[in-house]
């Protein structure tokens, strides 16, 4: 999939950011300097940079340029795991069951569906985690398409959602809510289990500076998944 070029030059951008290779009150390139690297126009590194500048992730300064922004003082206790990579870890075959994939507008009566799409729509995918061909994880997830209009080309079954968000659009906020529910309806059929059986319910929100990317539900059994933090001095928070 081809991004287009503020896109591309956006994305460069921000994973400088986000990885520490760009560190806060640095100076990034001055437009000149970015139009001749990507061999574009200034409209374009102008819509890159304005982008970056909504999202939070660099101030323009009038007459010095643009600087990354200083960072807010949050930590993350746990982080967004890659499914497909934590399988793998274990020595287990990732694989996932595509349910639903359609571009819907937000539920007027949800106002979170409301903020999460902001000025689009959402692109609503419903799937199956599995390990070892086994049901790891129902998830229905949606993603806004006004942050991440490129989603909306991915082939679900290739790549799973998430794993392609962690991989291509660095989030600066994420919120987890971790309930211990009972499996049930529709849910505790796609997992192969009985109701009332014991499912961990993680629900989580991912935002880019002031834009939200995408809100997610996963329903795990409760005997194949497990949430580690660690903390102490000198630890950071993951």
């Amino acid at each position: 999939m081809t991004l287009s070029l503020h896109e591309r030059i956006r994305t460069d951008i921000e994973t400088g950011i986000l990885s520490g290779k760009l560190a806060p009150d640095q100076r990034i390139p001055v437009e000149h300097e970015l139009m001749e690297v990507y061999g574009c126009s200034r409209m374009t590194v102008n819509k890159a940079l304005s982008a970056l500048v909504a999202a939070g992730l660099i101030d323009r300064r009038k007459r010095a340029g643009s600087f990354v922004a200083r960072p807010k003082v949050d930590s993350m206790v746990l982080d967004v795991p890659d499914l497909a990579a934590e399988v793998a870890k274990r020595g287990g075959v990732y694989g996932y069951r595509l349910l639903i994939r359609k571009v819907r507008a937000p539920d007027r009566d949800k106002g979170e569906e409301q903020a999460l799409a902001g000025t689009g729509k959402l692109l609503q995918i419903d799937g199956i985690h599995l390990a070892d061909g086994v049901p790891l994880a129902v998830e229905r997830r949606l993603i806004s398409l006004a942050a991440v209009p490129a989603i909306e080309e991915i082939d679900p079954e290739v790549e799973s959602p998430g794993g392609w968000l962690l991989r291509h659009v660095p989030w600066t906020e994420a919120e987890t809510r971790i309930s211990a529910v009972p499996a049930e309806g529709e849910t505790a059929t796609l997992l192969g289990v009985g109701p009332t059986t014991p499912c961990l319910l993680v629900e989580r929100q991912t935002w880019r500076g002031k834009e939200r990317i995408t809100s997610v539900q996963q329903y795990f059994l409760g005997d194949q998944y497990s949430l580690v933090a660690r903390f102490g001095h000198g630890v950071p928070a993951k």
